[in-house]
């Protein structure tokens, strides 16, 4: 069996806390970055809430948003 992508809707009447959504990342101009495929870059350009374009020297690269698998450093 394979896991559903879609989330699991919070019923009101649950027993259980809803489930905690994390604060998007937000990333400058100039930030230092690392991503889990393309390694070592630093943002050079940002689409607000979209997505940003980061160079990772061999390569830039557009990583769209919510940016999981890139963090900053």
């Amino acid at each position: 069996m394979t896991k559903s992508a879609a989330p699991k809707r919070y019923l009101p009447t649950s027993p259980f806390k809803p489930p905690v959504t994390p604060p998007p990342k937000e990333f400058a101009v100039g930030d230092q970055v690392t991503h889990d495929m393309y390694g070592l870059g630093r943002v050079i350009d940002i689409e607000e809430g979209i997505a940003v374009l980061v160079d990772f020297g061999s390569a830039r690269e557009r990583i769209l948003s919510p940016y999981a698998k890139m963090t900053k450093l």
